[in-house]
């Protein structure tokens, strides 16, 4: 494959758009709010959640990128975000994040990625319109994981190994029952992040 076509299908046009549309946003948000503490940062965080947030998490799920300088360029917004508490400013990102209680966009994409599957495998989509997954079949019990693990395919390519029907498998695979045994979407959530929490 040429090395033209191969860069058509990555996404990086489109996260350089959404990151640039996003970097806009937060710079309305730093002009407006000239000092801010970390008591304002539920206004900050509505702001940030509807400005920039916003754009760079639309449809994760289909552009979730493999590419390290791809989740630099997405991580960077919240970063930015973060340093607009004066306090905080001088703290080490992942110190920022504790702070503010805030997991990382990479975190965020992992956990959206579940909650996708979950609709998907819970009859909460239409499932003329969902990926078919095989499942694993045991003739009794099973050991680590859950009773509704996906049987994967060997994929040879890096194309193909991060689509979302591939990437998501090995994450799934290794929730516990106790996790995704529920019957709504917002139970499955509290579920996962408080196994997520606790591991």
């Amino acid at each position: 494959m040429e090395n033209a076509n191969w860069k058509m299908l990555k996404f990086n046009k489109h996260v350089d758009i959404k990151v640039n549309v996003a970097y806009q946003n937060l710079g309305i948000i730093k002009h407006n709010f000239t000092h801010l503490t970390p008591d304002c940062f539920i206004l900050l965080y509505l702001l940030y959640k509807c400005l920039v947030r916003s754009h760079i998490e639309y449809a994760n799920s289909v552009w979730n990128t493999q590419y390290i300088e791809n989740h630099k360029k997405i991580e960077k917004g919240q970063m930015g975000a973060t340093k607009l508490i004066h306090e905080l400013k001088g703290l080490p990102y992942r110190q920022r994040l504790e702070r503010l209680k805030l997991p990382t966009l990479k975190h965020r994409r992992r956990r959206g990625d579940m909650i996708e599957i979950y609709k998907m495998l819970t009859g909460k989509y239409d499932r003329d319109s969902c990926i078919e997954f095989k499942f694993v079949t045991y003739p009794g019990t099973h050991t680590r994981g859950n009773k509704l693990k996906i049987y994967q395919d060997h994929v040879h390519y890096n194309l193909r190994k991060y689509l979302f029907a591939n990437r998501v498998i090995c994450t799934w695979n290794s929730l516990p029952d106790s996790v995704i045994e529920v019957n709504s979407v917002n139970s499955f959530k509290n579920r996962i992040d408080k196994y997520w929490n606790n591991f």
